[in-house]
């Protein structure tokens, strides 16, 4: 069965919160602000991983300090890597 639409003009029309709709909803986002939002949940994390280690930091000695060191390598060339690249310049 064929489906006709009936009705024109302000029928057709979407409908959003009783305000008239302007533009397009389909305008892209600029690349910059998902990757400041990536960054924010990566460095976020890591900061998770932060507060265990500071608040037993006296009882793990230089092993744990060894370990954090590792662990945070790959996380500042990562850093390092973005800021060369240019990605959190905004103009």
């Amino acid at each position: 069965m064929l489906w006709v639409q009936r009705g024109k003009g302000e029928k057709l029309q979407s409908f959003e919160c009783g305000l008239d709709s302007i533009g397009s909803a389909r305008l892209p986002f600029s690349v910059k602000y998902f990757l400041a939002a990536i960054l924010f949940v990566l460095f976020d994390i890591e900061i998770i991983f932060f507060y265990p280690w500071a608040v037993n930091f006296r009882e793990l000695g230089y092993g744990g300090l060894l370990k954090m060191i590792i662990f945070i390598t790959p996380f500042m060339l990562g850093y390092y890597y973005v800021i060369k690249k240019g990605a959190l310049k905004w103009g």
